[in-house]
């Protein structure tokens, strides 16, 4: 958890539970919330003209979202959708920012989260100008597994095929012939369809 549930509760956070494919916020709103992910997967997405779905994240229990939106009064560049049943810990903005002033070290534990995220879509820009698939596929990889055990095939990837054509801008089809070819090369592990990196 980046906010203990009792810290948000004690500033005026309440719970609020959301439905397979509820939409938490679109684009284009104003942020008017800090949201914490209790249980649940999150998705936060994008849609091109031809309605072909971009996914620029996807977060679950104890992950937050939405937080560097509400340090400027720009509205969302994205949406955020529930991919399964969620209950998410929603704090309003003024609160947000009281809880920040008492609570110094909470403010340092968000930098902190704020400077991983903006690491993370540095390395995911870069991933997405790269015309190799594996390259795309493994970077994704290593930003879930992150630093947390250097085993091979000791990670699960918890996203489905589909999940990871969203965010790498491949065609599903071209994902699952490249997962093939990373088993082929000993970069991943295919168990009862769960990919082991």
């Amino acid at each position: 958890m980046i906010i203990s549930e009792d810290l948000l509760l004690a500033y005026g956070g309440f719970y609020e539970t959301y439905e397979t494919n509820d939409t938490i916020f679109y684009e284009g709103t104003m942020p008017k919330f800090y949201f914490q992910i209790i249980t649940g997967i999150v998705e936060l997405n994008n849609y091109h003209e031809d309605g072909k779905e971009f996914t620029q994240n996807i977060l679950s229990d104890g992950q937050s979202f939405g937080e560097s939106f509400l340090f400027d009064d720009k509205y969302y560049p994205t949406n955020a959708t529930a991919k399964t049943t969620c209950k998410i810990l929603k704090l309003p903005k003024g609160d947000f920012f009281n809880l920040m002033d008492h609570n110094p070290e909470v403010s340092l534990k968000m930098f902190q989260c704020l400077a991983d995220i903006l690491h993370n879509k540095y390395i995911m820009l870069f991933n997405i100008s790269s015309s190799d698939p594996i390259f795309k596929i493994k970077t994704v990889m290593d930003c879930l597994k992150g630093n947390n055990d250097d085993h091979k095939y000791s990670y699960q990837v918890p996203l489905t095929r589909q999940q990871l054509a969203n965010l790498t801008g491949l065609r599903v089809e071209t994902v699952i012939r490249t997962i093939k070819k990373m088993q082929d090369n000993n970069l991943v592990k295919i168990e009862n369809r769960k990919i082991y990196y």
